[in-house]
């Protein structure tokens, strides 16, 4: 999907009308509907607020990640892991993989 398709996607899920986005970003919805069209390309400056705009981050708005975390509480976990030192987090992974792979037993036995 395309950064155009994907802004497309996230403002009705977040029903919000192009004028709103482009109030929300500092332009007009006619510049929102070029970016959905593909018309145009957001700058990184625009793309960056369009994502927190949106709630996502802006590697999910450009494609290039799968998943969009939205806890915020996550996301101060997941940067709190990556300060620790290499020791730390293998430890931390180990217990994650751990759990992880009990839920998905399980699951599969449920």
């Amino acid at each position: 999907m395309n950064i155009g398709a994907t802004i497309t996607q996230l403002r009705k899920q977040n029903s919000l009308s192009r004028e709103e986005l482009g109030t929300k970003v500092g332009t007009s919805g006619a510049v929102i509907g070029r970016y959905e069209r593909a018309e145009i390309t957001p700058s990184v400056e625009i793309a960056n607020k369009i994502a927190k705009a949106l709630d996502v981050s802006l590697d999910y708005l450009v494609g290039n990640a799968s998943t969009v975390v939205k806890d915020k509480k996550i996301l101060e976990r997941i940067e709190a892991i990556a300060e620790m030192p290499t020791d730390n987090q293998k430890q931390i992974f180990n217990v994650i993989d751990a759990l992880i792979r009990d839920y998905n037993a399980k699951k599969a036995y449920a």
